[in-house]
Order: C-alpha cells, then structure tokens, then sequence
C-alpha cells in the first residue's frame, strides 16, 4: 500500500482515483499521520470472520455425560 500526502492528494486527485479504479490501495498522510486509506470499491459483501463462522459440532454416540452423572448418583444413594 503506498503513502501520499494530503497535499499531493487535493494536487492530483483525479490520477489517484483512476489508480485506484485499477486496483491500487494508498493511505493518505497530514502532517505525518495517517487520516485516510484509499481502496477500490467493492459490492461483494464482507467476509465473516472465522471467529463468527459455525463451528464442527462433535456427535458421540452413547449416552450424554450429564445423564451418566445423574444415574450413577440415583444408583449410589
């Protein structure tokens, strides 16, 4: 990703906007920090992160643990 600076940004930006209408990302600096980035626009819809995806649900044939647990203290007593 390439940096340029505010000014040359209001200078020329008409050229950035064809760059990035061709793929190309910049960060826009003032006065050394950055306020802006610059990508090309896209209708896709954002990916879900794997954090939010379903995960793999294991499936043990037998009994459930919890009902084992209640059994076996019904036997005990």
């Amino acid at each position: 990703m390439k940096t340029i600076t505010f000014t040359d940004f209001r200078k020329k930006a008409s050229g950035f906007i064809t760059l990035v209408e061709h793929g190309e990302r910049f960060v826009i600096v003032r006065h050394g920090k950055p306020v802006a980035e610059m990508i090309p626009f896209s209708d896709k819809p954002a990916k879900t992160p794997a954090w939010k995806q379903k995960g793999v649900q294991l499936q043990l044939q037998g009994t459930d643990l919890s009902y084992a647990i209640l059994e076996d203290r019904a036997d005990s007593t």
